[in-house]
């Protein structure tokens, strides 16, 4: 899975629309739906800002990571 699609999939969970997300980014729900489809590829700098909003890790959406922050504090609570 892509980090868009990884994005996407995650945003759709959480009930984010792309209106809410594009607004706390400052850009319009068109520029961020093209970025989400993978038609213009999505500027690094906003992922910090979309990891605190969507409250998961850089590390889960590059794939770097197998597991949500959600993921982990559910193992640690069990």
């Amino acid at each position: 899975m892509y980090y868009n699609e990884k994005i996407q999939w995650i945003r759709n969970c959480k009930n984010v629309t792309q209106k809410e997300l594009a607004t706390y980014l400052g850009i319009k729900q068109q520029q961020y739906a093209r970025y989400e489809n993978g038609v213009n590829i999505m500027p690094v700098t906003y992922l910090p800002k979309i990891c605190e909003y969507l409250d998961v890790s850089s590390d889960y959406i590059l794939g770097l990571k197998d597991y949500t922050k959600e993921d982990k504090k559910e193992k640690i609570s069990s």
